[in-house]
């Protein structure tokens, strides 16, 4: 059969089903719902151009590529095409016609750098190769057996600090974005970021359906947020750490572990089996981090970049 890509229907509920199973196949520790692609896709910035494409092959959705202009960033023409293909939908081209034709839609908004993850796997390596990508800086994903792994035990706050959630700030969550926005600058990796507008990220972020604002974890210390860990869950047994990071002045403190401990600690209590997360490569307190908790090395990703013509 052929394979045509396409555009995701964002009111036909099975384009967001299937381009949700594909991902979750591909990349089993990251988070994917109907509700979050539908989302992502609906609460974009406009000037992130954002697409979701999907490869077809009889009716069934075989691929998916998450395109998009990296807005955010200081750096003028850049952008990220991510595809998955089905494991056993593979060698009928889907990943080719996904990659040409987020890359042409990059190219006619000004991208000449365009960005893809690619699983550090001999096929996944070679298909990014033979595309004209060469390999940047890796990243891990970490997983935790919530139900069977010891968690540490849970610390007290340090005298100062408060340990709250984001659901306490729901009437006002700018402290978190304030925290967020000075987080996300010191994030390693091989495009910056720079969060600005407020109403964007309350619609694209604080109300992203899988946030939990009960297990989002928040340290206050003099009347500001000072670290936290955002979590995400699927609504089933999965929990997923988004971001955790702390205030410039006040790292060195373990602020970001006891977050992110209460915050697992909780997530473990409330059902959750188990936990995923994320970390470039060069974040040695993160790895450390999440080492001490008990997370595990599941894959490896490896950041790959193409120079338009």
């Amino acid at each position: 059969m052929n394979v045509i890509v396409r555009d995701l229907r964002p009111g036909v509920r099975s384009d967001a089903e299937g381009f949700a199973h594909v991902r979750r196949l591909v990349l089993p520790y990251l988070l994917a719902t109907p509700e979050s692609v539908l989302h992502d896709l609906a609460h974009a910035h406009p000037d992130a151009r954002m697409r979701r494409l999907v490869a077809e092959e009889d009716g069934e959705i075989i691929g998916t590529a998450q395109v998009g202009v990296a807005h955010d960033s200081p750096e003028p023409g850049v952008g990220s095409v991510n595809v998955c293909v089905h494991p056993e939908r593979r060698h009928r081209g889907a990943g080719t016609l996904l990659a040409r034709a987020g890359e042409a839609h990059l190219a006619e908004h000004g991208v000449r750098k365009v960005y893809s993850w690619v699983l550090d796997e001999p096929g996944h390596r070679a298909f990014a190769q033979r595309h004209g990508y060469r390999a940047s800086r890796p990243a891990r994903f970490l997983r935790l057996d919530l139900a069977r792994t010891p968690l540490p035990p849970l610390p007290d706050p340090p005298a100062g600090v408060e340990l709250r959630t984001a659901a306490d700030f729901a009437d006002d969550p700018r402290p978190l974005f304030q925290l967020d926005a000075e987080c996300v600058q010191d994030e390693p990796g091989d495009v910056d970021a720079e969060l600005g507008d407020y109403g964007a990220w309350i619609e694209e972020y604080f109300r992203h359906p899988m946030l939990d604002p009960e297990l989002t974890s928040v340290a206050v210390a003099d009347g500001r947020a000072v670290a936290f860990s955002v979590a995400h869950t699927d609504g089933r047994a999965h929990y997923q750490t988004a971001m955790t990071g702390t205030a410039r002045a006040y790292r060195g403190r373990g602020l970001a572990k006891l977050a992110k401990s209460h915050s697992l600690h909780r997530a473990r209590a409330a059902g959750y089996t188990r936990a995923y997360t994320g970390n470039d490569a060069e974040n040695a307190p993160m790895l450390a981090i999440n080492r001490w908790f008990g997370y595990e090395i599941c894959a490896t990703e490896v950041r790959h970049v193409r120079e338009l013509p």
